[in-house]
């Protein structure tokens, strides 16, 4: 592994003309990213979200290119010179421009490094009883010459009450408690080194990655985010405008038991997981202005250890799985393809999908008894400015049974037991519609309606060996996970209705309150719902952030 990557690392020594510093910038600030895709859909600058996180230079180029457009509004005119306090760090040396507050920024034409802490606290009253989630830590990020880029950060988070966790389904960000059951603290620390030129960039992280689109919070089909940041090598190219390229090799937390290394120790025993790995790719084209397809693939390997085969970038990992294993040995890994397009072409509106498979039998596709495709598909639009400063989203989501699982535990679509993909996880669809609303610079209001209903987990029924008492499922061992029924039985629903306002008073420092009114239902709420959202149906929650 080493040695592949320091060819890598010596290639990219050999390119002339390096360019500025890649930092990547966390999806987490999601109005800098709103409004990034505001400048996108009214045609000022052309991106491809598909792929995130972007990094500081992308944004602050994009800045840069809508600056004095004819076409923004006065909140965006005054939106745009707002967040150049920021990132015309990147575009700047030295401290002569109207710059943001930092608690540390030093700039010369060596070095640069910006420092600040994080600090929030988030409350939640359910009309039954209020809890609450307080973190803090700090961030730093900087470059070294004109191609290295440095960057990290620390948050340590208290519950009051225990709030997450992967056996709820939720859209909070997952998170590896300190302990054991009802634990309520936990930790994460996320950086990397990036260095990049004109063309691409090669970096080592720990880190999130969101590809495929999406607008509800962790909808996306590909990476949603939801799973805690993990360790990756990361590789992307730009060799022309009309093609990006992105890759990643990521370390992944199986969580499952590997008792032939587990051992005792003083007082207690020293458990040690399986392996774990995702190796993953994502080629995006333009064949016209402003309409980007991305198309790619990946996999999930376990039980053995790092397989330098998996670090090509440009491979299609199922069929080199085939090299190394066959399916009569029940050693083959857990592979998946993909596909996004996003239009942009007619001015205002975004026009999005995606598919994700991840396992398909063309010759059985219409054979509703021996089906065995594993799919997910978004479709989706946002339409900007149709009124001033207004938005309006509208999303369906529908995941076939088994997607994201595997009949090897080591090898299905999640880390930390978080699925990797939509939040919903598989035999699901969901129905999603948004109004947002900006009447002045940094306040964003936003209502939202969600809907969605999930049926039976045959992933749990296989591993509980109760498949015989479910007349749909075919117990012949050979067609076992064939022909399964979508939703064929709802076992899980709700429809929410939320309002949330948020008011960026300084850069990257919010206070915001929201409203949510929940419904939840069906057989298995109270296995899905965190006890306190079951307690209450209205939820109302407040708080304030710096840093994220």
């Amino acid at each position: 592994m080493y040695r592949a990557l320091l060819v890598l690392f010596t290639l990219s020594l050999l390119t002339a003309d390096l360019q500025a510093q890649e930092v990547p910038y966390h999806i987490s600030n999601k109005a800098v990213y709103d409004f990034v895709d505001e400048l996108a859909n009214k045609g000022i600058i052309d991106i491809n979200s598909a792929i995130k996180p972007y990094s500081r230079m992308t944004i602050a180029k994009a800045l840069q290119q809508a600056n004095g457009h004819s076409s923004l509004t006065k909140r965006q005119q005054q939106e745009l010179a707002f967040y150049l306090k920021d990132f015309n760090k990147e575009l700047t040396t030295g401290k002569d421009f109207d710059k943001r507050f930092d608690v540390l920024y030093h700039s010369d034409s060596l070095f640069k490094v910006t420092v600040n802490p994080i600090i929030g606290g988030l409350f939640f009253n359910n009309g039954d009883k209020t809890v609450y989630h307080r973190w803090g830590g700090a961030e730093f990020y900087g470059s070294i010459g004109k191609h290295l880029a440095v960057y990290g950060s620390l948050r340590d988070n208290h519950e009051s009450q225990y709030l997450g966790g992967p056996r709820y389904i939720s859209q909070r960000d997952g998170v590896v408690y300190k302990g054991k059951h009802d634990a309520r603290d936990y930790s994460e620390t996320r950086g990397g080194i990036v260095y990049s030129w004109n063309w691409g960039s090669i970096g080592l992280h720990k880190d999130h990655i969101q590809w495929g689109h999406g607008y509800n919070q962790h909808s996306q089909l590909i990476n949603s985010a939801l799973a805690p940041s993990f360790g990756y090598i990361s590789f992307s190219l730009k060799p022309a405008k009309w093609i990006d390229f992105h890759y990643y090799h990521g370390w992944l937390v199986s969580e499952v038991l590997d008792s032939t290394r587990t051992y005792g120790v003083y007082n207690g025993e020293r458990q040690v997981f399986a392996n774990k790995f995702i190796a993953s790719n994502m080629f995006t084209i333009r064949p016209w202005q402003k309409l980007n397809i991305s198309f790619g693939n990946s996999v999930i390997y376990g039980d053995v250890d790092f397989n330098p085969t998996f670090l090509v970038p440009f491979l299609f990992y199922k069929s080199a799985d085939h090299t190394y294993n066959s399916w009569d040995n029940w050693v083959g890994h857990n592979a998946q393809m993909y596909f996004d397009i996003s239009s942009r072409q007619i001015k205002n509106l975004h026009l999005y999908t995606t598919l994700f498979i991840d396992e398909i039998w063309l010759a059985n596709m219409f054979n509703k008894d021996q089906m065995t495709n594993d799919f997910g598909i978004k479709v989706g639009f946002r339409a900007t400015d149709l009124l001033p400063n207004t938005s309006v989203t509208a999303e369906y989501t529908r995941i076939r049974p088994l997607v994201y699982e595997h009949f090897v535990p080591t090898t299905t679509y999640k880390s930390n037991k978080y699925v990797m993909g939509h939040y919903l996880r598989d035999n699901a669809e969901e129905v999603f519609f948004e109004l947002g609303y900006k009447p002045i610079r940094g306040l964003d209001i936003r209502a939202s309606y969600t809907w969605f209903r999930k049926g039976k987990d045959y992933q749990k029924i296989f591993d509980d060996g109760e498949a015989e008492e479910h007349p749909e499922i075919n117990t012949d061992e050979r067609e076992i996970r064939l022909g399964l029924p979508f939703i064929n039985e709802v076992r899980y629903k709700n429809q929410s209705v939320t309002l949330k306002a948020s008011y960026q008073v300084i850069n990257d420092g919010f206070i915001f309150v929201e409203a949510t009114k929940n419904s939840f239902g069906g057989p298995d709420m109270e296995l899905y719902t965190n006890p306190y959202y079951r307690n209450g149906d209205n939820i109302l929650s407040f708080g304030m952030n710096f840093g994220f």
